[in-house]
């Protein structure tokens, strides 16, 4: 899922070096941070959220099939 997740992210972004994942466990569920660089925030997360919105969905479907909980956290680079 983690590959997934960044496979998507690099192909959205100008800068796909400086993308990253990371997970982790919260309880029940698995968190994905995902990581890009400060230019590239508008293009994950789209106008009004609508991409990352549907990186989430997708994400979750995915999930689900596998018996899963997840969540995903977009987080800038500079942070």
């Amino acid at each position: 899922m983690k590959e997934l997740l960044l496979y998507i992210a690099q192909n959205l972004v100008d800068s796909p070096e400086e993308v990253s994942v990371t997970e982790r466990d919260d309880g029940d569920k698995t968190v994905f941070e995902l990581r890009v660089a400060s230019g590239d925030m508008g293009k994950v997360i789209g106008r009004h959220g609508k991409i990352a919105k549907e990186i989430r969905t997708l994400m979750r479907a995915v999930a689900q099939k596998q018996g899963r909980h997840i969540s995903v956290d977009i987080i800038d680079k500079a942070e």
